[in-house]
């Protein structure tokens, strides 16, 4: 698939190579600019791009950046995208650690939300309790003891299949964790929140999560 990128911090980069060993045409893009990105593609063969020019034709994009940089992102920058792209949203909100407050999460919100009203469009929540190195370390084949789950939120069924489809090629299972507005399960805080568990542990730890945000994670 063509793959679009706009992140290239850990979990930005790691999926960068991933996918690319695993074939796909992956354009990458960070706020810096393309000429920042110049080791990461030597290293994997991804195509260094402007953040405008990384969702061109790509079937998924995903959004990998600082919750707070979510509305910097450029007007219009999906118009060029497959028909049907799936949107991956790895995002999360640290009002404390990182992203200041923002009112509507404060409110309850969940994030995911929050991010399709700024990009308007559609997402798909996955990766964003993951370890970064994780992408890299652990995947295993289908059926092997010990897989890895992740969890899976959006309201677009097909385009959910897409991306848990792709994150089965990456070598990990995947819990369907309903739509967007079920996403706080996997929010920063909740028991799955870096679970390196299997399918039902995943589930029972996305089943135990309260929606009352803890101190910790509010601003």
């Amino acid at each position: 698939m063509k793959i679009g990128i706009i992140g290239a911090g850990n979990i930005g980069g790691n999926l960068t190579r991933r996918l690319t060993a695993l074939g796909h045409d992956v354009s990458v893009a960070n706020s810096r600019g393309p000429h920042t990105l110049t080791a990461l593609a030597d290293e994997t063969g991804a195509k260094p791009v402007t953040v405008a020019e990384a969702a061109n034709g790509a079937q998924v994009v995903v959004v990998t950046v600082p919750l707070k940089a979510v509305p910097d992102l450029p007007a219009g920058f999906l118009d060029g995208a497959a028909d049907g792209v799936a949107v991956i949203d790895t995002g999360n909100y640290y009002p404390q650690q990182r992203d200041g407050r923002i009112a509507e999460i404060e409110e309850g919100l969940t994030e995911s939300r929050w991010t399709e009203r700024q990009i308007g469009h559609p997402v798909i929540k996955a990766f964003n309790g993951t370890y970064a190195q994780d992408i890299l370390d652990k995947p295993l084949p289908q059926g092997a003891p010990g897989r890895v789950a992740l969890p899976v939120s959006g309201d677009d069924e097909a385009a959910k299949k897409v991306v848990r489809d792709l994150i089965d090629e990456l070598g990990f299972d995947t819990v369907d964790n309903g739509g967007q507005d079920d996403s706080w399960r996997q929010q920063p805080g909740t028991p799955v929140y870096g679970h390196t568990g299997g399918v039902d542990e995943i589930r029972a730890a996305l089943d135990a999560a309260s929606p009352e945000r803890t101190a910790e994670w509010r601003a």
